[in-house]
């Protein structure tokens, strides 16, 4: 009878302790990225544009970059990024600099996407969602405007219109 007390205490024992570690490790491993916000540095990130370019965001100091996330299925993206192109045409003169990256597809899909709109600023693909994870980028299109210092000025999610781009390029304009 002891014996099998003792069976049935470890055994329950045992299972306890198993759901505790299986608890502490699927807190640890599916802990999400922390929302980036107004006011910290953005992230830095190495991805290859459409012409074999090597991008990184530390190249830039000293400008204004506007950070665009987006998707070849994504409409709101799509109504975008003719947009996009025309203000880049305005004001990369300017000191402000257009990186944008597409999250997760074929670069047969980009560069389809960039020929039919005959976009030309820099475009990176984020096959492995590193950089997405890293900006934690969801829903797209997704976009921040990061000052000369790197540090964000103003994170905007939704289909941006011209006007608003003019106004929040205004704010990291070196």
């Amino acid at each position: 009878m002891k014996k099998k007390r003792l069976l049935v205490r470890s055994t329950i024992f045992l299972l306890i302790s198993a759901a505790s570690l299986y608890t502490i490790y699927a807190s640890i491993a599916n802990k999400k990225v922390d929302q980036l916000q107004v006011g910290q540095k953005a992230p830095n990130f190495m991805l290859v544009d459409q012409y074999g370019k090597k991008q990184q965001l530390e190249n830039y100091k000293g400008q204004g970059v506007f950070l665009n996330f987006w998707a070849t299925w994504c409409k709101p993206c799509e109504t975008e990024m003719p947009l996009i192109n025309k203000v880049n045409k305005k004001y990369s003169g300017k000191g402000i600099r257009v990186l944008s990256i597409n999250i997760g597809e074929s670069s047969l899909a980009v560069d389809r996407f960039i020929e039919k709109y005959q976009l030309d600023f820099s475009i990176m693909n984020d096959a492995n969602e590193g950089v997405q994870e890293a900006y934690a980028i969801n829903p797209l299109p997704a976009s921040f405007f990061i000052d000369k210092d790197g540090i964000i000025q103003e994170i905007y999610t939704g289909e941006l219109t011209e006007e608003k781009m003019e106004a929040l390029l205004k704010k990291i304009k070196p």
